[in-house]
């Protein structure tokens, strides 16, 4: 690219979300319907082509691009595998097309065209010598030569109009000066899962019918129920070890009796924190089995990802520096005035060693991905800083394309749009019966738009959760 010397302009681009600092999301299959404004000075003709790469491509594909109207191009793409592709444009003065339109207008006027005629022959020599593959070299000079050897003005403008011509040149031209697209967009592709799922929501505890504590094995007899529902993804909230010290009891009592088993998002006891689970359950192996019976009958397992700790949890110990101390020398516990949740004390994304605690934060979901999960229903993101989710979300699809971040954020439409951009692949959304009319633009950045219906079940012990999208 020689600036300066670059003459055609580029500029809104569609899809391109924030300036190209979120990407678009399609399903692996799909097509990525690319337009933009490009145009020139003067009369001179203007090709443009659309370029695309996976992640890790070393080279760019192409495809050209088409002329709609009013200055208007189009093209577009498959992503056929999943993963992330990037996208930019070309576009160039094109020097043999603007010489076949000037040619054509001269010779339907009755003007003298053989000056003109020479000029073509010598641009199709240019692009001969660059030529790799000898026939193409050959068939572009015999076309040179019919040019120079003083052929009927007919024969030449026909020849010149050949599409196998113009093959030759568009396979060949350098395109001198052309001008590239400023940025390079991006698009992740997801596998269709992440389109239109069905999920059931399920407390592991409450699978047994003899009143003890369920567990992962107590789960697998409703597989086949679940199944006949319909339902293809079961998700369970959280899994691992629930704090004690500060266990809350029945309706959300401050006290709690030995039988009282507490809330599964207070997570984190001497038992272990976010890479354990609660050994009433079963343990990590029982899980695996339990995921493996699962696909089985079409289902696959999401897993609830609540970073959170109860006072309990071994990081409080291990890095107090990642949570809020208050003066009296006690950890800042969750609280949404008047509400207040003693068992639950948050992360502290402010502290000094943020960067530590992103790395270990990212560590929990490698480790359950290596479990077997690639589904995540993520609780309250809203409450956490939008840069960890991008940085989170962005560097894991690189090595997972397949992972599905489910959004439980039930917060204002904005910040659910906000979300959306970050790379979560699905929400909720509780707009749906407000009495005033929403605006809910989560499908204009996405390109899903998802409804959640929730009622309970009698058959089942747990809560439905149909997930779909339009």
């Amino acid at each position: 690219m020689v600036k300066g010397r670059n003459r055609v302009v580029i500029e809104h681009v569609a899809p391109e979300i924030d300036c190209g600092t979120f990407p678009v999301k399609r399903v692996a299959g799909e097509k990525v319907v690319v337009e933009a404004d490009i145009f020139t000075d003067g009369h001179d003709v203007v090709s443009a082509r659309l370029l695309f790469q996976q992640l890790r491509e070393r080279t760019w594909n192409e495809v050209p691009m088409t002329f709609i109207g009013n200055d208007r191009w189009r093209g577009e793409f498959h992503v056929g595998n999943l993963g992330i592709y990037s996208y930019t444009i070309e576009a160039w003065v094109d020097r043999f097309r603007t010489w076949q339109m000037d040619l054509k207008k001269k010779f339907d006027s009755g003007q003298d065209i053989a000056v003109d005629i020479l000029t073509g022959a010598s641009i199709i020599e240019d692009i001969a010598d660059k030529a790799s593959r000898k026939p193409d070299q050959k068939k572009l000079l015999a076309y040179a030569d019919l040019f120079k050897g003083g052929a009927d003005r007919t024969a030449v403008v026909a020849a010149a109009l050949k599409p196998d011509l113009e093959d030759l040149i568009d396979r060949y031209d350098d395109r001198p000066f052309a001008s590239r697209y400023g940025k390079e967009l991006s698009v992740v592709a997801d596998r269709p899962r992440a389109l239109s799922s069905a999920w059931y929501e399920l407390f592991p505890r409450s699978c047994s019918h003899d009143g003890k504590h369920g567990t992962f094995r107590d789960c697998e007899a409703l597989l086949p129920e679940v199944a006949a529902m319909g339902f293809d993804v079961l998700y369970f909230p959280p899994i691992h070890p629930i704090g004690e010290s500060v266990r809350k009891g029945k309706n959300n009592t401050l006290v709690s009796g030995p039988d009282d088993v507490g809330s599964p998002w207070a997570i984190g006891s001497a038992k272990g924190g976010h890479k354990s689970v609660n050994p009433a359950l079963g343990t990590i192996e029982d899980f695996q089995r339990f995921i493996v019976k699962a696909q089985e009958y079409g289902i696959e397992v999401a897993m609830d990802l609540a970073l959170q700790c109860s006072p309990d949890h071994p990081y409080v110990k291990e890095h107090p520096e990642w949570f809020r101390w208050r003066p009296d020398g006690t950890v800042q516990f969750a609280e949404n005035p008047p509400k207040k949740y003693e068992d639950i004390i948050p992360l502290n994304f402010e502290t000094e060693q943020w960067r530590q605690l992103w790395d270990e934060l990212k560590s929990i979901v490698v480790f359950w991905i290596d479990k077997g999960i690639r589904i995540f229903r993520v609780d309250n993101p809203h409450t956490k800083p939008f840069a960890f989710w991008q940085w989170l979300i962005g560097d894991l699809k690189t090595s997972y394309p397949d992972l599905i971040f489910l959004s439980e954020a039930f917060t204002r439409p904005k910040v659910m749009y906000g979300l959306a951009k970050l790379g979560f692949t699905q929400s909720y959304t509780y707009f749906t019966w407000r009495n005033i009319s929403p605006i809910f633009a989560l499908h204009s950045i996405t390109q899903y738009k998802l409804i959640m219906v929730v009622f309970p079940t009698s058959t089942m012990k747990g809560i439905l959760n149909v997930y779909y999208y339009i």
